[in-house]
């Protein structure tokens, strides 16, 4: 006769972790176990990191899922090593070697390439990845031996940092806009100082004004006791602190959850001089109740709504 151990029943948790995910992870799996160790009804991350990747994976739980398209809208920060005179099939360490090539590229050559990348660039996103076309992503057509015709498109690399150099290896700072590939970044350098790249490593150390240092891993996560789990999480507005904020009394903020638009003008209540998002939250208690557009005429639109029951 068989014991079935019964499963504990999952519990609503909000709130945003910080993870750093371990290398070989893919960004799913790393969910997965998160959600777990906190046994959270409703999770999801906040753009994906290669499996071979590691660093900052933000994942949303419960109310703050409603507001993790904020996180793949911003702009991202990586470390990465880029092995100069080796070309792979997938642009990094996990494909197959198509080209070796000796490397003779001085410091001075490779600053002078590096400015060509600052800025608004045109990108062609690669063969191995999630994109789909078809209702397939690209990846599959590449393991198939397929190859797409793919457009350029336009991304912005706001710093392209060189931190060492120590040939065939070159370690650069990136900070870039939403939809950049790093893996092409690296390549399109290698190819434009001649030896051709993919990229070693990559670490993601930022993702809008959320940062790596404050991050933690699956192991300690595992390690400790659920209370301390879930002291860990930031609040649901930690993804919405760069937006200014909006403050209600009672009555409004029960309209405002009901999702009707306020005409604040005659109203006294404190707001920013420009229109745009915000969050809002009741004065009474600081409940967070959401994020919203002002518009002209103070006019307060409500955009995303929490369950405050």
């Amino acid at each position: 006769m068989t014991t079935q151990i019964k499963k504990r029943p999952r519990v609503p948790v909000h709130g945003v972790l910080l993870l750093d995910k371990p290398v070989g992870f893919s960004s799913n799996d790393a969910l997965i176990k998160a959600k777990r160790f906190l046994n959270a009804m409703k999770a999801g991350h906040t753009g994906t990191l290669d499996p071979f990747a590691t660093g900052l994976l933000p994942l949303c739980f419960g109310e703050a899922t409603k507001f993790s398209q904020d996180l793949l809208e911003a702009d991202k920060t990586y470390t990465t090593v880029v092995h100069l005179g080796v070309t792979t099939t997938t642009g990094d360490t996990e494909g197959d070697v198509l080209v070796q090539k000796p490397v003779d590229v001085t410091v001075s050559a490779i600053e002078q390439v590096l400015k060509q990348f600052n800025g608004p660039i045109k990108q062609v996103p690669p063969m191995y990845s999630a994109l789909k076309r078809d209702g397939k992503p690209l990846y599959e057509y590449a393991r198939a031996g397929v190859t797409l015709e793919r457009e350029a498109r336009d991304v912005t690399i706001h710093e392209l940092e060189l931190l060492d150099y120590q040939a065939p290896l070159l370690t650069l700072k990136v900070k870039c806009s939403k939809g950049t590939y790093v893996r092409v970044l690296g390549e399109d350098i290698g190819a434009a100082l001649g030896c051709g790249a993919h990229l070693k490593e990559l670490r993601r150390i930022q993702v809008g004004h959320l940062v790596l240092e404050k991050s933690i891993t699956l192991e300690s996560l595992e390690s400790m006791p659920e209370q301390e789990r879930l002291a860990l999480l930031d609040p649901v507005d930690a993804l919405l602190s760069s937006f200014p904020s909006v403050r209600l009394g009672d009555e409004l903020a029960t309209r405002f959850l009901h999702g009707q638009r306020l005409a604040l003008g005659k109203e006294a209540v404190l707001l920013p001089e420009r229109a745009g998002r915000v969050r809002v939250y009741r004065d009474s208690d600081g409940q967070l109740l959401g994020s919203a557009q002002l518009q002209e005429f103070q006019i307060l639109a409500p955009e995303r709504l929490i369950n405050t029951q």
